[in-house]
């Protein structure tokens, strides 16, 4: 029981009053089921969806998460790979080698060097690059 006490004019008014349940509603599959199909409509927001039926939003979300978690338990299993044939034999693939030279250009100045390496040699390359920059 709730009791309040209001004061008017130099008057104490007292009220009590019992606290309203309020019942959970109970909504038909159908309706669920109607609910989460306009959501699915392109372009349709669970927001707007709910609004126009008068529930709450996240319980609308959690309808529809549910029928893709059903929808996706009655999906068939997908079918196994064929075997592999005792013809095929698998042979690795080796990258193709790459004779492009590594091309470099240092400017200072007015002065510009320009130096072609050979990609085979790339380590020594970083190495000459780090003294010429120091």
């Amino acid at each position: 029981m709730i009791v309040s006490t209001i004061g008017v004019g130099g008057h104490e008014y007292t009220m009590d009053q019992e606290p309203v349940r309020r019942r959970r509603r109970v909504h038909s599959g159908e309706f669920k089921a109607e609910a989460v199909a306009a959501c699915r409509k392109a372009g349709a927001s669970i927001a707007a969806a709910a609004l126009e039926r008068s529930i709450n939003a996240n319980l609308l979300r959690r309808w529809v998460v549910e029928a893709e978690r059903a929808e996706a338990r009655t999906l068939p299993a997908p079918k196994p790979l064929p075997a592999p044939s005792e013809a095929f034999v698998a042979l690795p693939v080796l990258p193709k080698p790459d004779n492009t030279p590594i091309r470099v250009e240092v400017r200072r100045g007015a002065l510009t060097v320009s130096v072609q390496w050979p990609r085979s040699a790339m380590h020594e390359c970083g190495i000459w690059l780090r003294e010429v920059l120091k």
